[in-house]
């Protein structure tokens, strides 16, 4: 009996990852209005294809790569209900208490855990690195922008947000291109950086 081998996820969850940040992107930048049309592609794009490519990466042992999917799936997760309580979708009691700020702390947590992510990214490949820097300047952007809801800190902080999440869009689709490539033709297509740090 042959030996199971496991496949790499990482092309799926980065596509899912890729597509999500382009949508809301668009939104963050008025580029498109309103969060709808996001949702969809919060869960499906942004949270099932993320906690799926995590999932796998748990069978495959690469716990990295396992925390890093999940975590962003079930962020996107938590993003689209937060956005369906404040469009009403479950009723008036729920909107009528929702606190912003709470979301704000949200994202805090979110960067703290980034962070952690940002160092263990150092020696994986360079592009995935500066997806998971562009990620923290993300939710910098979106922890100072929802606790300051006026003037210019928010804006800036606002449009951090959404130039962040479009670059994050654009190397993810690279990363998950070149991660296709490598797998399918067995060789280094896309060159994707050598680790910042060797842990060998």
């Amino acid at each position: 009996m042959s030996e199971k081998t496991h496949v790499d996820p990482s092309a799926l969850g980065l596509f899912g990852l890729a597509i999500v940040t382009l949508v809301a992107s668009s939104q963050k930048l008025g580029i498109t209005s309103g969060v709808a049309y996001v949702i969809p592609w919060a869960i499906f794009l942004g949270a099932l294809a993320q906690l799926a490519a995590g999932i796998l990466d748990y069978k495959k042992g690469n716990v990295f790569g396992a925390t890093a999917f999940c975590a962003y799936g079930f962020f996107w997760l938590a993003m689209a209900t937060s956005w369906l309580i404040n469009l009403g979708a479950f009723g008036t009691i729920l909107k009528e208490n929702v606190n912003v700020n709470q979301m704000g702390f949200a994202f805090i947590g979110y960067l703290i855990i980034t962070i952690f992510l940002t160092i263990g990214s150092l020696s994986t490949n360079k592009v995935l690195f500066y997806i998971f820097l562009f990620i923290d300047f993300l939710f910098i952007g979106l922890a100072i922008s929802t606790l300051i809801p006026k003037g210019n800190v928010h804006l800036f902080f606002h449009n951090l947000a959404g130039i962040s999440e479009l670059i994050i869009s654009l190397l993810s689709f690279y990363a998950g291109g070149a991660n296709v490539l490598k797998n399918h033709f067995g060789k280094d297509v896309l060159p994707i950086g050598r680790p910042f740090i060797s842990i060998n």
